[in-house]
């Protein structure tokens, strides 16, 4: 029935008003995230039925971004949305009309996507390797951009931007797709680009941002670097190569070497060297290249001077189709002569003769005794020939033997190859009589050749036998002469006869000339011996000039005689000198060249158509050159230059003409061909004195600039120059790579190191000052060095991320209220690119009280200005709801042109200092304070007060003072105290409390209860201050209750624990020990106790037991009683009584719980009975209900006013029963009273009672909720108040 009354209350509220709440119809709002500060949100909008005028305004966290008109309703943005950060917004919004309560409800605002972000790349920096090979249409990389918008907004497009380096071959070398994977349109070439890196372009669909179509867009760069393949032949360097090496050289001797490299310089493999020909005495180290000779050189075995070998040099692992990498080289090997040969003798006839086969020793001929001087040897035909070349093939003819005297050799020196005759030296020698055969020794002996100089021939002479007396002209010797070219028929000799002293035929002469060639030239009458010319053609004195011929003169015994015919053939000025030999001459550059011009003129000697001249035609060299006209020596003027000269074999061409004196005067001009060997005497020299070149940082691999160098000298080794760095810092920064632009003439292409990425921003100084040597290298040393400075910028790229500089993210104070304003604070930040423009940029605040967030109530009181300066945006700081504010943000360069344009991200602590504003508040306190005088010795803590500062420091230290101490008696009457008590202040994490302590011995006897005054108040100027009043209520002398035992004091003292526990399981109170004594002690009894124990039974509201109330409570536990009686328990409160027997002791507890059953009918008797209370009380009840809703829970006095009595409070139940105040039992309310009694309710006073350790046995306290209110009010909210007490249904009260 009070349950349905209780559901009516509602209805007769809005009866008696009469006017109708407000209501809104609304539930959600739509808001476009770009929405501008200031600008129209939406419009509240609420329905009155009444008409009243109404009242708007908006709470919760998130109404942090809208401001509201109170009048109209008009929401207003307040601060800027995201809606990124916040999708859905939920704010309170409230409407009053003025005579009723305000209408709340909530709201939800969904934010409308705008298009305000751009794709953002993931996974940052992009950057991978891919072989040269991968084939077109592959996947390179994907990339992915994310766009936090929703719809087109969000839908992601790319394109390649840029392909850096930049050209139209490689614009189109890639493209991408439109999930972002990259993909390659053509095919990679690692020495053409060892890199690439492409600039990716991420769109978005398009979207509305301030009521336009805005296209968002961000770009990222991909980093490529190509891996080298094996794919490429090795290629040899400074081809061509050839070299000289001279025969019979000692093996091992090195001819050159050969120098491959690699063309695929990313993988540079190791190189072998072979030589593929087959049977030559040269070998080559497969690992430097170095040839040397292998076997005996011999260059008389060679088929020519030149020996040409093939190398192949091969790469030591498979190139990438599994094939062997290699390439080949021709080397030409020039054999040079030693005289190693000697001369050797041939059986042969020029020019039929085979050198290649057997050398002879022994040879045969014959001739006719007593044949004439010069005759010479019939029948033998000797060939000698040296294979040695040129000056090395001269050797010397002469004989030796037994018979050598009979002979002479012609001729006696012979170069290379000769015919070698034996002529008679010594007629009267040549007698067969005395000898049939003559042997002779040729020796051929080369002087240039001491160890191995000679060959010997064996000439083996048969001698021809002659009649005894022969024919015998008058002289020997006939010296003839003839003209040359005379005609046929010229007769030398009219008549040259011989006496034959043999008779007869014997003694007929007949003439003839011997030998039988002879006769073609000249012819003899062969019965005068007239010598006449038979064919002037042949006769030629340069060709012949004395002809010896044997004039026969036969018998007719065939015996005949000889004379010699001399003829001398006189000279006729026909012939042109002859130059002999060819004029090549090699002189090193720097020396003077002399020679002789070996000229012959074959007409007659010592005339002047023999006689020769010399001089030098002109020509371009006829200046350079001088010749002695007499002696045939030309010799320069000064020493040669071979840089003078612009032919590029260095030859100098100079023109002779030999003229001889006779008439008419012939001559012959020569070439004389001077070669003018280089020398390694002119330095390099660099076309310009110094460079000066830039080139970008982080740039690996990219040319730098070209330094050119020339040198004069003309042949190609000793014109070659190699560049290098001369080491020093900065140096190995960079590579140099030489190249040929034409002879003598070169470029240093100077480049960064491909493994070197330089830094403009590191670089202290900006610029690398490099030496630059230019050395040519001759073919055995180094020539001399040329340097140039070359000075190197390095070029910044804006390509560094921004830093905000530490010392600006200092902690700033900025102290509360308002009372600073503006500029507070100045960021800065650094950037090493030197084109840069930094802006900052908040991206969240933070918000701290304490370690503890303060959620949003700081996002509006700073604003951070793209120039760095941090500005108080609010006059609402406020130090007590959040003390640091963190703002995290960064800085972002404009102009960044790769990399990261973001600096990292970085905390400004912005604390606010506080300002002594708050006046120290004391906390509501739950607890009834309790104090028993006669167990309170000083010092005892017998109630707190807890108060908090919201200020800090001093401001926020709190001290506490009793201002003054009031005893109210049971009967209304004040007794003020002074130092009776203090307090002592203890600070504590949220507060401080102060500990009220016994400072004088309290009077046991005085019963109500002490109203203390206890002052808070900071510690600095200004000083606030606050007061509160508590109530201690005493527990007087007439609550004592006596224990009796018949156990002696050492055993109740012995077991005063288990004691206490029994009873405070049975009670639910704090026993509070007086004293343990024995019973002589104490008055006289009749019974056998020996102990008493007294003590006090407190509850923590300040209910307290008496004796009645304890001796109920026990008996109405079996268990307990029980235990007790064990424990020596005899009498409970003053009395005499007789030691119980077994039987007397089963009685009782027999008779215990017959009490305990009466008790509990009469309570449920009771409690039915009030169910049934009047309609008049209901009425109470409806009053007391209005009276609830404007009284604060806050300010309700906690606990009962007199202690020992039934008073209580709405909270201060009785803690025997702990009955709920449900309002549709009993409200608690009386015509002719206000207060509510119950037996012996102290309210909530709370005293240190020990801790129930027997918590199987005790029913738990269920504490007070925080955030209930007061327990009628909750009843009247239909809300089940909770317990404050432990349930106890063993007593009852007036209450009842």
């Amino acid at each position: 029935m009070a349950w349905n009354s209780l559901v009516l209350l509602p209805f007769l509220l809005v009866t008696v008003s009469g006017n109708a709440a407000p209501f809104f119809n609304m539930t959600f709002v739509y808001v476009p995230e770009d929405l501008e500060l200031g600008q129209h949100a939406f419009q509240l909008t609420a329905t009155d039925v009444d008409g009243d005028p109404l009242t708007y305004s908006i709470s919760g966290p998130e109404a942090f971004y809208f401001s509201a008109d109170a009048q109209t309703g008009n929401v207003m943005l307040r601060n800027t949305l995201d809606r990124e950060l916040h999708a859905k917004l939920t704010i309170t919004v409230r409407v009053s009309d003025g005579m009723n309560d305000a209408v709340s409800r909530k709201l939800t605002i969904i934010v409308e996507d705008r298009n305000d972000n751009a794709p953002v790349f993931q996974h940052l920096p992009y950057e991978t390797s891919i072989p040269e090979n991968m084939k077109p249409n592959s996947t390179i990389y994907t990339v992915f951009a994310n766009d936090s918008d929703t719809g087109n907004a969000s839908k992601v497009s790319y394109s390649i931007e840029e392909v850096i380096p930049d050209s139209m071959k490689n614009q189109r070398l890639f493209y991408i797709l439109s999930n972002g994977s990259v993909m390659l349109n053509g095919s990679l070439d690692y020495a053409k680009n060892t890199f690439y890196q492409l600039k990716i372009l991420a769109m978005d669909s398009g979207g509305m941002l301030h009521n336009e179509l805005i296209f968002q867009k961000s770009s990222a760069y991909l980093t490529l670097t190509i891996r080298d393949l094996p794919n490429l032949d090795p290629r040899f360097l400074n081809e061509p190569y050839s070299g000289s090496v001279p025969e019979n050289c000692a093996l091992g001797t090195t001819v050159l070497t050969v120098t491959a490299m690699d063309r695929d310089t990313g993988v540079n493999d190791e190189i072998s060297y072979s030589i593929t020909n087959a049977s030559i005495p040269f070998a080559i180290n497969d690992t430097t290249g170095i040839i040397t000779v292998s076997g005996s050189l011999d260059r008389e075995q060679l088929p020519g001077e030149e020996v040409l070998l093939e190398v192949m040099a091969r790469e030591k692992k498979l190139d990438i189709h599994g094939k062997v990498a290699q390439a080949s080289t021709l080397v030409t090997v020039m054999v040079t002569d030693v005289n190693d040969n000697k001369p050797q003798f041939y059986h042969c006839s020029l020019p039929s003769c085979n050198f290649s086969t057997g050398a002879q020793n022994n040879f045969r001929g014959n001739i006719i005794e007593h044949s004439s001087s010069r005759l010479p040897v019939s029948n033998l035909s000797i060939v000698a020939h040296d294979p040695d070349k040129s000056i090395n093939s001269n050797y010397g003819l002469y004989l030796q033997g037994p018979n050598a005297s009979a002979f002479t050799v012609s001729p006696t020196k012979i170069v290379g190859t000769g015919e070698v005759q034996l002529l008679v030296q010594d007629p009267s020698s040549v007698d067969y009589e005395i000898s049939h055969f003559m042997v002779v020794q040729i020796i051929a002996n080369d002087t240039g050749n001491p160890t191995n100089c000679c060959s010997t021939a064996t000439v083996t002479i048969s001698i021809t036998d002659s009649n005894d007396h022969i024919p015998e002209f008058p002289q020997s010797t006939y010296s003839l002469s003839v003209m040359e070219n005379s005609p046929a028929g010229t007769v030398i000799s009219p008549n040259i006869t011989a006496y034959d002293p043999d008779s007869g035929a014997w003694g007929q002469i007949t003439y003839q000339l011997l030998p039988e060639n002879i006769r073609k030239i000249f012819m003899v009458n062969t019965t005068t011996g007239a010598l006449l010319v038979q064919n002037g053609s042949l006769l030629d004195r340069e060709t012949r000039s004395i002809y010896h011929a044997n004039l026969q003169a036969k018998d007719g015994g065939n015996l005949v005689g000889t004379t010699v015919l001399e003829i001398t053939v006189l000279d006729d000025n026909d012939i042109a000198p002859i130059i002999t030999g060819s004029y090549f001459i090699s002189v090193e550059e720097g020396q003077n060249v002399s020679t002789r011009i070996q000229a012959i003129d074959n007409d007659e000697p010592g005339n002047n158509n023999s006689k020769l001249g010399f001089k030098i035609l002109p020509g371009p060299f006829s200046d350079n050159f001088t010749i002695d006209a007499a002696t045939d020596e030309i010799h320069s003027k000064e020493p040669l230059d071979r840089e003078a000269l612009e032919d590029a074999r260095g030859q100098m061409v100079v023109t002779v003409e030999v003229y001889d004196h006779g008439v008419p005067q012939h001559t012959i001009a020569v070439n004389v061909t001077i070669t003018v060997g280089d020398v390694n005497d002119n330095a390099p020299v660099f076309l310009s004195q110094s460079y000066n070149f830039s080139v970008f940082e982080d740039s690996p691999g990219s040319l730098v600039g070209e330094v050119e160098a020339t040198d004069a000298d003309r042949t190609e080794i000793n014109s070659r120059i190699s560049f290098l760095l001369q080491r020093g810092s900065g140096s190995s920064n960079f590579l140099i790579r030489s190249s040929s632009l034409g002879p003598g003439h070169y470029s240093g292409q100077l480049s960064v190191d491909p493994d070197m990425s330089l830094d403009y921003d590191t670089l202290q100084q900006k610029f690398f000052s490099l030496v630059v040597l230019a050395e040519n290298t001759a073919a055995d040393n180094v020539g001399d060095k040329a340097n140039v400075s070359v000075v190197v910028h390095i070029l910044d790229i804006n390509d560094e991320p921004p830093t905000v500089l530490l010392p600006s993210l200092q902690d700033v104070r900025v102290s509360e209220n308002g009372t600073q304003q503006g500029l507070v604070h100045t960021l800065l930040a650094s950037d090493p690119d030197t084109n840069h423009s930094l802006v900052f940029k908040k991206l969240a605040v933070a918000c701290f009280k304490g370690a503890s967030s303060a959620g949003e109530v700081c996002w509006d009181w700073f604003v951070l200005a793209p120039n760095g300066s941090v500005l108080v945006n609010s006059l609402d700081i406020d130090y007590e709801l959040c003390d640091r504010v963190v703002l995290t943000l960064r800085a972002e360069d404009l102009y960044t042109e790769k990399g990261n344009r973001y600096s990292q991200n970085e905390t400004l602590q912005i604390l606010i200092t506080d300002v002594n504003d708050n006046t120290p508040l004391f906390l509501p306190i739950s607890e009834t304070f309790v104090v028993v005088p006669e167990i309170s010795p000083v010092d005892l803590q017998v109630a707190t007060v807890k108060a908090t500062d919201a200020d800090s420091g001093l401001k926020g230290t709190i001290t506490f003072s009793i201002v003054s101490v009031v005893l109210v008696e049971d009967n209304g009457a004040s007794r003020p105290f002074e130092n009776l008590f203090k307090v002592v202040p203890k600070p504590e994490q949220d507060g401080y409390i102060g500990s009220i302590q016994v400072a004088s011995n309290l009077d046991g006897s005085l019963k109500g209860q002490y109203q203390v005054t206890v002052e808070a108040q900071d510690c600095e100027a200004p000083v606030h201050r606050a007061q509160t009043t508590l109530n201690i209520f005493t527990v007087d002398q007439s609550y004592r209750v006596r224990l009796q035992f018949l156990a002696t004091v050492d055993e109740v003292q012995t077991n005063s624990e288990k004691i206490k526990v029994a009873l405070t399981t049975a009670t639910k109170a704090g026993v509070y020990v007086v004293a343990i004594r024995s019973m002589e002690d104490t008055r006289t009894s009749q019974v056998e106790a020996k102990s008493v124990m007294e003590a006090y039974f407190v509850y923590s509201n300040g209910t307290a037991l008496d004796v009645n109330q304890l001796s109920m409570l026990i008996q109405s536990d079996p268990l307990v009683l029980a235990e007790l009686v064990n424990l020596g328990l005899a009498v409970i409160g003053p009395g005499e009584v007789a030691k119980p027997t077994r039987e007397t002791e089963f009685i009782g507890i027999i008779a215990g719980l017959a009490v305990f059953l009466l008790v509990f009918i009469l309570i449920m008797t009771l409690v039915l009975v009030l169910t049934t209370r009047s309609y008049k009380r209901k009425l109470s009840a409806m009053k007391a209900l209005k009276v609830a809703t404007t009284y604060s829970p806050a300010t309700a006095q906690q606990g009962a006013g007199i202690p020992g009595t039934n008073q209580y409070n709405a909270e201060g139940a009785n803690p025997m029963l702990n009955l709920s105040l449900d309002p549709s039992h009993d409200l608690g309310f009386h015509e002719d009273s206000s207060s509510v009694t119950s037996v012996n309710s102290l309210d909530e006073n709370t005293v240190n009672a020990p801790r129930d350790d027997i918590s199987a046995k005790q029913d738990e306290v269920q504490l007070k909720e925080p955030t209930d209110k007061e327990v009628l009010v909750a009843a009247l909210n239909l809300k089940e108040p909770t317990k404050t007490a432990y349930t106890n249904i063993t007593f009852t009260t007036t209450d009842l």
